[in-house]
């Protein structure tokens, strides 16, 4: 994974492209990504944020609009759950798809070649040139089954 220096530079770039100020507080949305492993909706970032740094003032339309830079340039992406909304991670991490759990709400990472390469062959089959993919499994967890 890209080392966090360069991640701020590339950060600092897209602001300056995007004329946009660079901020402390949108440091800390892109520091949490980077720190924090998992999937985080924008006010659980907002909320850690907030405990983690008391003395600096941010607000939650700063982190939103913050994920929403950074997924637009590829450095953080999320997963959609309808009406309760987005969840975030850092978008730079190896390709990876998701078990997510609609009791409990726990996202299981897991990569499979098989599946990888089945992708792959559809797509040729079609005469289909993808670029990315996104592979979600809705159900229930091991421990929502009990």
């Amino acid at each position: 994974m890209i080392e966090y220096p360069l991640l701020l530079e590339k950060f600092q770039a897209l602001l300056k492209e995007n004329t946009l100020k660079f901020t402390k507080q949108r440091e800390l949305v892109l520091k949490f990504l980077y720190e924090h492993d998992g999937h985080y909706t924008p006010e659980d970032i907002y909320t850690q944020l907030k405990q983690e740094n008391p003395d600096i003032n941010i607000g939650i339309a700063t982190v939103y609009r913050t994920l929403s830079l950074l997924e637009t340039s590829h450095i953080a992406s999320s997963i959609s759950f309808g009406v309760q909304g987005k969840k975030y991670e850092l978008g730079l991490k190896k390709h990876h798809d998701h078990l997510i759990c609609t009791k409990c709400g726990d996202i299981i990472e897991f990569f499979d070649k098989i599946i990888e390469e089945k992708q792959e062959e559809i797509a040729k089959k079609f005469n289909f040139q993808m670029t990315d993919h996104t592979m979600k499994i809705i159900g229930f967890c091991e421990k929502c089954q009990a």
